[in-house]
């Protein structure tokens, strides 16, 4: 590992400087103009640096996803990563300061793909893909639950003997992820009916009231012990002081670590009732990623990742994590998965979203490491 290490310690000006490109072009994931934007970027980074083009999975509302075939052995190893962000456009400066790069989507995870990039590209450059094929799979919509790419993605990942996730490492520690919370979101859209709220207040039926009752109700569905949170982060309702509300919504996020707890959310959820006579619900919504659970093969992968990080002069561990990703979907799938080998940093979906620079070329050798398979390491 040693060689490879020293060459991306070489270019690590340029690494960075691919990032920068990278996070320069902005894309919230609702903006698929944007987002299609970035995708050109990353599209011409692939192909100046491993000399590859996209495949290309057209989509009407979201961004386009992205497919990299790297090599034609039968050894496949899939890599993922998405590049859209949270944050629209021009909300986030970008800059450098104290061995830190900032900006939109630097650690989620613009960063990581960058570094997967030049870590395929250290291994052919040492001419060590022999028998190896690499799949990259990019998508635009991981931000917002993988809505149109989780078909894609479970599609091309079939038949990988492992799936390295680009993901950011956990803040503070640097470790991987080898398991992740289910997630969901839901919709709750109340009806009451207006009425003046001086005058003739008892004509009305108030959504907002009513809203109060489902929040207090839906907090209640949290089972720390069983590691499930559901929480309402969007409330709204009504739209004047003097009238009794007619109109309120809900948005809900929900976390799992087991299918068990994901079917009895569902069911709590979808199956809620109103509390005040003459109120109307509609709920949308389901659990869009299942439970990433570790595996005897993922606990092999995470073995081996900690051999190639002492070799690289740093350690790692394995960490069970609240957060879900487009990993949690091929773990599903039953193919050893290990998150977070992306870059190192903090501010996930913070305003002080950042990378460690000086991290960045260890990292991606790690990553090498990993898309090697099952070699010795020793180069």
């Amino acid at each position: 590992m040693k060689n490879i290490l020293a060459y991306l310690e070489q270019h690590s000006d340029v690494i960075l400087s691919d990032i920068l490109a990278l996070v320069e072009a902005e894309s919230p994931s609702m903006n698929k103009a944007a987002v299609d934007r970035c995708g050109e970027v990353l599209q011409r980074l692939f192909a100046e640096r491993l000399g590859v083009e996209a495949e290309t999975d057209v989509q009407e509302e979201y961004g386009n996803h992205l497919k990299f075939v790297l090599g034609s052995g039968n050894e496949k190893t899939v890599v993922l990563g998405h590049f859209d962000t949270v944050w629209d456009e021009g909300e986030l400066p970008v800059r450098r300061e104290d061995g830190r790069l900032y900006g939109p989507g630097v650690l989620d995870m613009k960063a990581g793909l960058v570094q997967a990039i030049w870590a395929a590209r250290a291994l052919q450059e040492h001419q060590l893909l022999a028998g190896k094929r690499i799949v990259f799979l990019c998508g635009s919509d991981e931000e917002v639950g993988s809505p149109s790419s989780s078909a894609w993605l479970s599609q091309h990942a079939l038949g990988a003997t492992q799936v390295l996730v680009a993901e950011p490492a956990v803040a503070g520690s640097g470790d991987l992820k080898v398991a992740r919370k289910g997630t969901g979101h839901y919709q709750l859209s109340i009806t009451g009916l207006a009425a003046h709220a001086g005058n003739n207040p008892e004509e009305g039926i108030s959504a907002v009231q009513e809203m109060a009752h489902q929040v207090l109700f839906l907090h209640g569905l949290n089972a720390p012990e069983r590691g499930t949170t559901v929480n309402v982060g969007i409330a709204h309702g009504g739209n004047r002081v003097n009238v009794v509300a007619d109109k309120a919504v809900l948005g809900i996020d929900t976390r799992v670590t087991s299918e068990e707890e994901a079917e009895r959310i569902h069911a709590e959820i979808t199956g809620l009732q109103p509390r005040l006579p003459g109120i109307k619900l509609a709920i949308s919504g389901e659990q869009s990623r299942p439970p990433m659970r570790q595996t005897e093969a993922s606990q092999v992968l995470m073995q081996r990742a900690k051999s190639l990080a002492q070799q690289l002069g740093f350690e790692v561990e394995g960490r069970a994590v609240g957060g879900g990703s487009d990993g949690n979907f091929t773990a599903a799938l039953g193919i050893p998965t290990l998150d977070g080998l992306g870059a190192t940093g903090a501010g996930i979906h913070a305003r002080h979203e950042h990378i460690l620079i000086a991290d960045i070329p260890a990292r991606t050798a790690l990553m090498a490491g990993l898309m090697r398979g099952n070699s010795d390491g020793t180069e």
